[in-house]
């Protein structure tokens, strides 16, 4: 009799056991609902963010991101450059002229200077010539400003 008993308790303990992998298998992929649904919800949020802004401002614009980059060829640059990183002076000159009817190398030029000695623009020399392309800084500003990252 008691080894019948320890029979059905072996037997038992197995079943529990494919019980227990049972109920593992079909909880997980409830586990990986929940943690898609985070990851929803965060991404809304962030829309909302930026809708947010973009009803406060009217445009999410360099003003709301770097306030300190005044002037209009200023702002001209930074927009040539996020449309196209990498550019040079004369393909950053060109852009402006195509977007405002006219912009001065020499101006241009110092415009790119004062932005890389304050960080906001990177310049990369090459053969030839110089490129230009947004500070890591200033792009990591501009997405925890929308609310891209924390």
């Amino acid at each position: 009799m008691a080894e019948d008993e320890g029979k059905r308790i072996e037997e038992l303990s197995k079943r529990i056991g494919n019980l227990e992998e049972s109920v593992k298998d079909v909880t997980r992929p409830y586990s990986e609902i929940v943690g898609q649904l985070s990851q929803f919800q965060d991404i809304v949020q962030k829309y909302f963010r930026l809708l947010d802004l973009y009803q406060r401002h009217g445009v999410i614009s360099i003003d709301v991101i770097l306030p300190e980059v005044k002037d209009p060829i200023s702002k001209e640059i930074m927009r040539a450059l996020m449309d196209r990183p990498g550019m040079n002076i004369s393909q950053i000159i060109e852009d402006i002229r195509r977007r405002k009817g006219s912009a001065a190398r020499r101006i241009v030029s110092a415009r790119l200077d004062s932005m890389v000695a304050k960080g906001v623009l990177v310049v990369e020399t090459g053969k030839k010539s110089k490129s230009y392309k947004i500070s890591e800084s200033v792009v990591k500003k501009w997405s925890q400003v929308l609310g891209l990252s924390k």
